[in-house]
């Protein structure tokens, strides 16, 4: 994988779509807080379908993509309430067991959320995809790609607004690894053009014969 080339696709998806791509995530952060973090899970789910498209078809993020995949609270809910319990019973024993299933979790799940919302596949079925992703070789690839999420991550936790600039950006990164893992770095309109239509075909065949 070509880091480099990663990044600069990011940077130019990102930079295209700045201003849409911040009101998104200020809506995304109003809406976690407004709802005690209730509906968090599903319109991260909804914020992380609408930056892939952004990503793969160069479609324009918009607020209401956030209610996009309001079919998934019920499970996305229950995954997020689960894992939060784990968590907390992880930094109750000690934190070294709380810091290994957060790092488990951002290694393994990575690519959760744009399987069951792009995919359309159910919450067991989408971990166990993204682990077997995760675990493709070279494995020391998904080890960097994970490494530079939370690292870009934490610089936008580490000043005051920097989120609103971090998040996007990293999520766009995964998205664009994501994309390009699935085999689906083409944009719909490139694939279009890749597909003779019928009509071309028909023709072709006549000339043929």
């Amino acid at each position: 994988m070509d880091f480099k080339e990663q990044l600069e696709k990011t940077w130019k998806i990102f930079t295209e779509f700045l201003p849409a791509m911040l009101i998104s995530t200020l809506a995304l952060i109003g809406i976690s807080v407004i709802t005690l973090g209730i509906l968090a899970p599903v319109a991260t789910a909804g914020y992380m379908q609408s930056l892939l498209l952004a990503v793969r078809d160069r479609r324009k993020p918009e607020v209401k993509d956030l209610f996009s995949q309001m079919r998934l609270f019920l499970p996305l809910l229950g995954f997020a309430i689960v894992v939060g319990i784990a968590l907390m019973v992880g930094f109750a024993m000690l934190v070294l067991p709380g810091i290994i299933m957060v790092l488990a979790l951002a290694f393994f799940c990575l690519y959760m959320l744009p399987l069951m919302t792009d995919r359309e596949m159910g919450l067991i079925e989408a971990v166990k995809e993204s682990s077997r992703m995760a675990m493709e070789e070279p494995i020391a690839e998904h080890f960097v790609v994970v490494a530079l999420y939370i690292g870009i991550s934490a610089v936008g936790q580490s000043f005051i607004l920097g989120t609103l600039f971090t998040q996007p950006f990293a999520t766009l990164f995964i998205l664009s690894v994501y994309v390009l893992k699935t085999g689906e770095d083409k944009t719909t309109s490139e694939k279009n053009a890749s597909i003779p239509s019928a009509t071309q075909t028909g023709a072709d065949e006549e000339v043929t014969q």
